[in-house]
């Protein structure tokens, strides 16, 4: 099996998360892909292939020669957004991409005028969706790449590496990715998450992250004798969501820049909740920002009287960069990996997070790789097939590299 083969195989699967869900992992479909995943890297003769009941999988690529070199590790998720439907899978290949628009159905198109970052990839094979549906390339791009890469080295004994191990994991799209992963089962002295995006992209800079839940408390009464009494919850929802900073959403700010994202809300005349993520690379700004919500809602209620706007602030992960940058030597293999497959390295912040950043807290620094996937979490997304064999070139690159610090190590 090739690595289009696996990743399209794994795109049969539904498995798409639940943030509201209480059970790990969210959802139960999950599983049903993780059992199959575990069963795959048996019969391609991985060893120490275990999982978990939360559908926590961990395998080992046994040493061939390199026995003293550092364990190092690759990890992916396989759940999909909660952000659009990820049944019923539809992808296809667009081969040798010219340039033009990709009608995906009728009235919608991939188009390089609202995507220009597709003309990058002109003359590549484009893994496509059927516009209904996300792909899933976020993250099944990553772990076919990495399982791919497993079997690679397998097949390659000549190429001598140390004990590898890798990881899939449930529920990354809601945050909760790391929270059960096990760091003293995976047993590495450092990781990468292959969760990036485009071809180059290295990544240990990330978002300090916050999730925010406002909660207001109205008072219905029938509107024909309101007057003086009703106290509409949706209306001050609203006036609470108008009053936050119109500059610091996701849609005005980029690189460094920080924001609140207001992601949900639900109204009735009697209460409302808004769900906000509050997002900051620098750490003082981070706490600013959460002390901000906490104080917009202390204005509400001298306004309107107190106890009628709740806020709960929850932080979710930090900036693994504090972590990563005593040990950058780590990068510094990355980068190398990529330059040997003919990869420049694009060293950039994350404005979002990954499980690594999580992991790295938890004393496994893990930086994240590009797994080549594009437009993720929406009908648009796309995948082109010569990015995807690059990051498995890379994860391969990087096994090799790493059984050259034998002696020193």
């Amino acid at each position: 099996m090739n690595i289009i083969e696996r990743f399209l195989n794994y795109t049969k699967f539904d498995t798409q998360s639940a943030e509201e869900s209480e059970t790990v992992p969210s959802t139960a479909k999950q599983l049903i892909f993780a059992r199959y995943l575990k069963e795959e890297l048996e019969r391609e003769g991985l060893e120490e292939v275990e999982m978990d009941d939360m559908g926590y999988i961990y395998a080992t690529l046994p040493a061939n020669g390199a026995d003293k070199a550092p364990v190092v590790g690759f990890i992916s998720h396989y759940d999909t957004s909660p952000d659009a439907s990820g049944a019923d899978i539809k992808p296809r290949i667009v081969s040798s991409y010219d340039g033009s628009d990709i009608v995906l159905h009728e009235g919608m198109v991939l188009s390089p005028a609202r995507f220009p970052e597709l003309l990058l990839h002109k003359g590549e094979d484009l893994i496509v969706t059927d516009g209904h549906t996300l792909l899933g390339a976020d993250d099944k791009a990553g772990i076919a790449e990495i399982v791919q890469a497993m079997v690679w080295l397998k097949e390659h004994p000549e190429v001598k590496h140390g004990k590898i191990r890798i990881a899939f994991n449930p529920d990354e799209e809601i945050g909760m990715g790391a929270h059960h992963f096990d760091v003293e089962r995976f047993g590495c002295e450092w990781g990468y998450t292959m969760d990036g995006g485009d071809v180059g992209e290295l990544e240990y800079e990330n978002f300090n992250a916050a999730a925010a839940r406002i909660t207001v408390k109205g008072m219905s009464v029938h509107p024909g004798s309101a007057k003086g009494k009703m106290v509409n919850a949706s209306l001050l929802a609203a006036e609470f969501a108008l009053s936050m900073p119109a500059d610091e959403r996701p849609e005005t700010t980029e690189g460094y820049e920080g924001f609140y994202h207001l992601t949900a809300m639900q109204t009735s005349c009697e209460q409302a909740r808004l769900s906000y993520i509050i997002r900051d690379h620098d750490r003082r700004k981070f706490e600013a920002r959460k002390q901000y919500v906490l104080d917009k809602a202390a204005e509400m209620n001298r306004k309107y009287g107190e106890g009628t706007f709740t806020a709960e602030v929850k932080d979710q992960y930090y900036n693994m960069r504090e972590q990563v940058e005593p040990v950058m030597h780590i990068i510094d293999l990355a980068k190398k990996a990529m330059l040997v497959a003919g990869v420049e390295p694009k060293v950039q912040p994350i404005r979002g997070g990954t499980d690594g950043a999580q992991l790295s807290f938890r004393g496994l620094p893990c930086p994240n790789i590009f797994a080549g996937g594009l437009n993720f979490h929406g009908p648009f997304e796309y995948v082109p097939i010569q990015s995807m064999e690059k990051a498995m070139q890379v994860v391969i690159n990087i096994c090799r590299l790493t059984a050259r610090l034998n002696i020193e190590h």
